[in-house]
Protein backbone atom coordinates (compact mmCIF):
# COMPACT_ATOMS: atom_id res chain seq x y z
CA UNK A 1 0.00 0.00 0.00
CA UNK A 2 3.44 2.63 0.50
CA UNK A 3 5.61 2.93 -1.61
CA UNK A 4 7.89 4.55 0.99
CA UNK A 5 7.27 6.44 4.18
CA UNK A 6 8.48 9.35 5.74
CA UNK A 7 8.64 9.73 9.77
CA UNK A 8 9.46 12.60 11.89
CA UNK A 9 9.32 12.34 15.59
CA UNK A 10 7.98 8.68 15.31
CA UNK A 11 6.03 7.87 18.31
CA UNK A 12 5.98 3.70 18.46
CA UNK A 13 7.40 2.78 22.15
CA UNK A 14 6.67 5.03 24.58
CA UNK A 15 8.55 3.38 27.44
CA UNK A 16 10.58 6.50 28.45
CA UNK A 17 8.34 9.25 27.11
CA UNK A 18 9.28 12.28 29.59
CA UNK A 19 6.40 14.49 28.97
CA UNK A 20 5.34 15.38 32.41
CA UNK A 21 1.89 16.63 30.97
CA UNK A 22 1.34 13.98 28.71
CA UNK A 23 2.49 11.19 31.52
CA UNK A 24 0.72 12.54 34.08
CA UNK A 25 -2.79 12.75 32.02
CA UNK A 26 -1.95 9.00 30.73
CA UNK A 27 -1.70 8.07 34.65
CA UNK A 28 -4.76 10.16 35.97
CA UNK A 29 -7.04 8.48 33.09
CA UNK A 30 -8.03 12.00 32.67
CA UNK A 31 -9.40 11.27 28.84
CA UNK A 32 -11.18 7.75 30.08
CA UNK A 33 -12.90 10.31 32.50
CA UNK A 34 -13.85 12.14 29.54
CA UNK A 35 -14.94 9.43 27.42
CA UNK A 36 -17.18 8.21 30.12
CA UNK A 37 -18.78 11.67 30.22
CA UNK A 38 -19.58 11.61 26.81
CA UNK A 39 -16.61 13.22 25.04
CA UNK A 40 -15.65 11.45 21.49
CA UNK A 41 -13.26 14.27 20.50
CA UNK A 42 -10.10 15.26 21.87
CA UNK A 43 -9.28 17.80 22.86
CA UNK A 44 -12.91 19.26 24.00
CA UNK A 45 -13.62 22.80 24.42
CA UNK A 46 -10.93 25.13 26.62
CA UNK A 47 -13.81 25.53 28.78
CA UNK A 48 -13.20 21.44 29.25
CA UNK A 49 -9.91 21.32 28.21
CA UNK A 50 -8.28 24.27 31.11
CA UNK A 51 -9.31 22.85 33.97
CA UNK A 52 -7.52 19.82 32.75
CA UNK A 53 -4.49 20.67 32.42
CA UNK A 54 -4.50 22.72 35.81
CA UNK A 55 -4.91 19.47 37.38
CA UNK A 56 -2.09 18.04 35.58
CA UNK A 57 0.33 20.57 36.29
CA UNK A 58 -0.87 20.51 39.70
CA UNK A 59 -0.51 16.64 40.64
CA UNK A 60 2.64 16.78 38.70
CA UNK A 61 4.45 19.74 40.61
CA UNK A 62 5.54 20.95 37.13
CA UNK A 63 5.97 24.82 35.25
CA UNK A 64 3.73 24.77 32.93
CA UNK A 65 3.54 28.43 32.12
CA UNK A 66 5.41 27.24 28.83
CA UNK A 67 2.42 24.55 27.79
CA UNK A 68 4.56 23.84 24.64
CA UNK A 69 7.48 23.35 26.54
CA UNK A 70 6.10 21.21 29.23
CA UNK A 71 4.65 19.22 26.50
CA UNK A 72 6.90 18.47 23.63
CA UNK A 73 10.23 19.56 25.02
CA UNK A 74 12.54 22.61 24.86
CA UNK A 75 12.39 23.80 21.54
CA UNK A 76 15.45 25.45 20.16
CA UNK A 77 14.71 26.87 17.28
CA UNK A 78 10.91 27.93 17.50
CA UNK A 79 10.82 31.91 17.30
CA UNK A 80 7.86 33.49 19.84
CA UNK A 81 5.35 34.77 16.98
CA UNK A 82 5.74 31.11 15.34
CA UNK A 83 5.22 29.35 18.66
CA UNK A 84 1.94 31.28 19.18
CA UNK A 85 0.23 30.33 15.59
CA UNK A 86 1.15 27.04 16.50
CA UNK A 87 -0.70 26.82 19.93
CA UNK A 88 -3.80 28.58 17.77
CA UNK A 89 -4.17 25.64 16.44
CA UNK A 90 -2.56 22.40 18.40
CA UNK A 91 -3.46 20.20 19.73
CA UNK A 92 -5.69 18.90 16.44
CA UNK A 93 -8.71 17.09 17.44
CA UNK A 94 -8.92 13.35 17.30
CA UNK A 95 -10.93 10.91 18.54
CA UNK A 96 -11.32 10.23 21.92
CA UNK A 97 -10.62 6.90 21.86
CA UNK A 98 -7.43 7.27 20.51
CA UNK A 99 -5.98 9.36 22.64
CA UNK A 100 -6.67 6.60 25.29
CA UNK A 101 -5.10 4.45 23.43
CA UNK A 102 -1.90 5.82 23.54
CA UNK A 103 -2.10 6.58 27.07
CA UNK A 104 -2.58 2.74 27.74
CA UNK A 105 0.70 2.15 25.77
CA UNK A 106 1.93 4.87 28.01
CA UNK A 107 1.00 2.73 31.03
CA UNK A 108 2.08 -0.59 29.73
CA UNK A 109 5.27 0.18 28.14
CA UNK A 110 4.20 -2.18 24.66
CA UNK A 111 2.63 -1.28 21.68
CA UNK A 112 -0.37 -3.31 21.45
CA UNK A 113 -4.10 -2.77 19.98
CA UNK A 114 -6.59 -0.79 21.87
CA UNK A 115 -7.59 -2.33 25.20
CA UNK A 116 -11.20 -2.58 25.83
CA UNK A 117 -10.95 -3.33 29.32
CA UNK A 118 -13.09 -6.27 30.21
CA UNK A 119 -12.26 -9.77 29.37
CA UNK A 120 -15.39 -10.19 27.58
CA UNK A 121 -14.84 -7.81 25.02
CA UNK A 122 -11.23 -8.27 24.74
CA UNK A 123 -12.31 -12.13 23.32
CA UNK A 124 -15.17 -11.14 21.20
CA UNK A 125 -12.66 -8.47 19.38
CA UNK A 126 -9.20 -10.38 19.60
CA UNK A 127 -10.36 -13.96 20.71
CA UNK A 128 -7.81 -13.66 23.40
CA UNK A 129 -7.85 -12.07 27.00
CA UNK A 130 -5.01 -9.58 26.04
CA UNK A 131 -4.74 -7.19 23.32
CA UNK A 132 -2.54 -8.32 20.45
CA UNK A 133 0.82 -6.61 20.41
CA UNK A 134 2.39 -5.45 16.96
CA UNK A 135 5.97 -6.02 16.22
CA UNK A 136 7.87 -3.66 13.84
CA UNK A 137 10.35 -6.41 12.75
CA UNK A 138 7.28 -7.11 10.83
CA UNK A 139 7.32 -3.69 8.99
CA UNK A 140 8.71 -4.98 4.92
CA UNK A 141 12.52 -4.17 5.08
CA UNK A 142 12.39 -3.51 1.53
CA UNK A 143 10.14 -0.79 2.48
CA UNK A 144 12.13 2.85 2.16
CA UNK A 145 11.96 4.85 5.58
CA UNK A 146 12.89 8.16 6.33
CA UNK A 147 13.17 8.63 10.15
CA UNK A 148 14.17 12.56 11.87
CA UNK A 149 14.26 12.56 15.44
CA UNK A 150 15.62 14.94 17.75
CA UNK A 151 17.67 14.71 21.23
CA UNK A 152 15.31 17.24 23.11
CA UNK A 153 11.83 15.82 21.87
CA UNK A 154 9.98 14.51 25.25
CA UNK A 155 7.12 13.31 23.15
CA UNK A 156 9.71 10.80 20.98
CA UNK A 157 11.93 10.26 23.51
CA UNK A 158 15.78 9.14 21.73
CA UNK A 159 15.46 5.98 23.34
CA UNK A 160 12.26 5.08 22.22
CA UNK A 161 13.15 5.98 18.88
CA UNK A 162 16.32 3.87 19.18
CA UNK A 163 14.11 0.81 20.28
CA UNK A 164 12.22 1.27 17.58
CA UNK A 165 15.71 1.79 15.08
CA UNK A 166 16.71 -1.24 16.54
CA UNK A 167 13.87 -3.14 14.95
CA UNK A 168 14.42 -2.10 11.52
CA UNK A 169 17.85 -2.96 12.30
CA UNK A 170 17.88 -5.64 9.46
CA UNK A 171 16.10 -3.25 7.33
CA UNK A 172 17.66 -3.61 3.51
CA UNK A 173 20.70 -2.32 3.00
CA UNK A 174 20.06 1.85 1.53
CA UNK A 175 16.95 1.55 2.47
CA UNK A 176 16.50 3.84 5.83
CA UNK A 177 17.60 6.85 6.32
CA UNK A 178 18.10 9.23 9.13
CA UNK A 179 18.24 12.31 10.12
CA UNK A 180 19.14 13.24 13.85
CA UNK A 181 19.83 17.02 15.66
CA UNK A 182 20.48 16.77 18.86
CA UNK A 183 19.11 20.24 19.68
CA UNK A 184 15.79 19.59 18.08
CA UNK A 185 12.27 18.89 20.62
CA UNK A 186 8.94 17.89 18.77
CA UNK A 187 7.78 20.80 17.72
CA UNK A 188 11.15 22.12 15.88
CA UNK A 189 10.06 19.41 13.23
CA UNK A 190 7.52 21.73 12.28
CA UNK A 191 8.15 25.12 13.10
CA UNK A 192 12.23 25.14 13.75
CA UNK A 193 13.66 28.38 11.98
CA UNK A 194 16.23 26.08 9.99
CA UNK A 195 14.10 23.18 9.70
CA UNK A 196 14.27 23.86 5.91
CA UNK A 197 17.89 22.86 5.96
CA UNK A 198 17.94 20.38 9.27
CA UNK A 199 14.47 18.28 7.68
CA UNK A 200 13.24 19.67 5.03
CA UNK A 201 16.00 19.28 2.36
CA UNK A 202 16.82 15.92 2.78
CA UNK A 203 13.17 14.94 3.47
CA UNK A 204 12.55 16.10 -0.14
CA UNK A 205 15.54 14.33 -1.42
CA UNK A 206 14.51 10.83 0.07
CA UNK A 207 10.94 11.47 -1.86
CA UNK A 208 12.20 12.45 -4.80
CA UNK A 209 14.34 9.14 -4.80
CA UNK A 210 11.56 6.99 -3.30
Amino acid sequence: MFRSAALLCPIAYLNRIQSILTKAAAQLHLVEELDSLGYSEFPPGWDILGPILEKICNEAGTNCSDIMTALTGPNCCVNTSKASVLLKHEPQPTATKNIIHLSQMIRTGTIAMYDYGSEDEKRKQYGNSSPPVHDMRNIPKELPLFLGYGGQDMLADVEDVKALLNDLKDHEEGELFQVYSEEYAHADFVLGVNASQVVYDPMISFLNLH
